[in-house]
């Protein structure tokens, strides 16, 4: 009996060393303190997986664009690769594959990030690199251009695995791109675990406990359609006067370059909500958000509204945010959109449309009963997107890569 227990014992502690083996990865992603989605999806995930894989912490090559180059990076920041500069990339080729430290490559991956036409020198970073690679695509368009197309099918076919966030962008990489199935693997964009608290307590924090609030957090750019959610109001206050709607982020940095410092979007939506007369009904807040100023804005609302105007955007983290919270979502659309709100866990409403965000509001407030049902739903699938969870099927990934899968 004694024998048997300890080789039972030794073979289950094997197992467990197996499958929580470290496995060292550099990370290539815009990074924060930029102000970027990406740079700050790329952040909250390497810390879910440092708490799993706490023996190989993992390590940053940021990419730097004109915008970001004075940027003071944390320690886990290692390279910094300028988007066109070759001289960069290459440097960090050359040390992945000379360094056995390294074991894969986590390539995060948007047509905005990478140097060259439409971002191809992806494509010479990742032929050049001799480790196994992970790509997460923050972008699948089921329309291309010929040259995007050619890009991502690169990418992918030299990729190890493929990570997207939806059903519908796995099949549009399989049956447009051509990517072999067996390599991609869908995962959802991660969430913080929101605390569960009282709505009233959320608003008391803001100030807002008298208030039905409508949200929208993000960089600010014309695709957003933030004025849609606007030309809502008129409608919403006669029937909720208490109605107060919160703008949270500011304008894409990118856009205020290229515009030499005009905002020109924002003063557009002011004026709007100027002539609409609602400007005690909306709530600019012109600053990019720390996480517990986010987590805090979407805790205190009662709508998260995204009238997004790109039909393929295939991921949005806020929106993901909201879901997690298992907030009442009213959103257009977009591939993100229409896959994760169906079955009952959002609104959909048209593109360029703004009356239907009023009467679904103005239902919902009136219909406890169905806010509530769509409330359960939303914060049962965000249940499996916080980002402990994501970050074990990384972490697995990542494991399957590095010993050869």
């Amino acid at each position: 009996m004694s024998t048997k227990f300890f080789r039972s014992h030794s073979q289950l502690q094997g197992e467990l060393q197996r499958i929580t083996r470290p496995v060292c990865v550099l990370y290539v992603s815009s990074y924060i303190p930029r102000k970027c989605g990406i740079a700050t999806f790329t952040k909250d995930l390497t810390n879910a997986v440092n708490l799993i894989n706490p023996l190989c912490p993992a390590e940053i090559a940021a990419m730097d664009n004109q915008i970001s180059e004075s940027l003071d990076y944390p320690h886990e920041v290692k390279f910094r690769i300028r988007e066109n500069v070759w001289a960069d990339y290459r440097k960090v080729i050359n040390t992945v594959n000379k360094d056995d430290h390294y074991q894969a490559v986590c390539l995060e991956h948007e047509y905005g990030i990478y140097g060259g036409p439409d971002g191809d020198l992806a494509i010479r970073m990742v032929k050049a690199i001799k480790k196994p690679i992970l790509v997460t695509l923050h972008t699948v368009l089921a329309e291309p251009s010929p040259k995007m197309k050619k890009i991502l099918q690169t990418v992918c076919q030299k990729a190890t695995f493929v990570v997207v966030m939806l059903e519908a962008a796995a099949e549009i990489l399989e049956h447009t791109y051509g990517i072999d199935p067996k390599k991609i693997a869908v995962i959802h964009h991660g969430v913080p675990d929101f605390p569960k608290l009282n709505l009233i307590e959320w608003k008391k924090r803001l100030g807002l406990e008298k208030k039905v609030v409508m949200t929208s957090i993000n960089l600010l750019s014309e695709q957003k359609g933030i004025e849609y959610a606007i030309r809502s109001l008129p409608q919403i206050k006669k029937e909720i006067p208490n109605i107060v709607y919160q703008i949270v982020g500011q304008t894409h940095p990118v856009l205020l370059k290229q515009a030499n410092g005009q905002d020109t979007y924002r003063e557009y939506l002011t004026k709007l909500v100027n002539k609409l007369k609602v400007s005690k009904y909306v709530s600019f807040v012109n600053r990019y958000v720390s996480l517990s100023e986010l987590v805090g804005y979407i805790g205190a609302t009662d709508y998260y509204v995204t009238p997004y105007l790109n039909p393929q955007q295939a991921a949005s983290g806020a929106l993901a945010y909201a879901i997690g919270a298992g907030k009442v979502c009213i959103s257009t659309p977009y591939l993100y959109a229409k896959e994760m709100l169906s079955d009952g866990r959002g609104q959909i409403v048209d593109f360029l449309t703004s009356q239907p965000i009023a009467e679904t509001v103005v239902r919902l407030t009136k219909d406890g009963d169905e806010r509530g049902i769509c409330e359960a739903k939303t914060y049962e699938i965000g249940r499996t997107m916080t980002w402990v969870n994501i970050a074990h099927q990384y972490f697995h990934l990542f494991q399957l890569a590095a010993n050869g899968h």
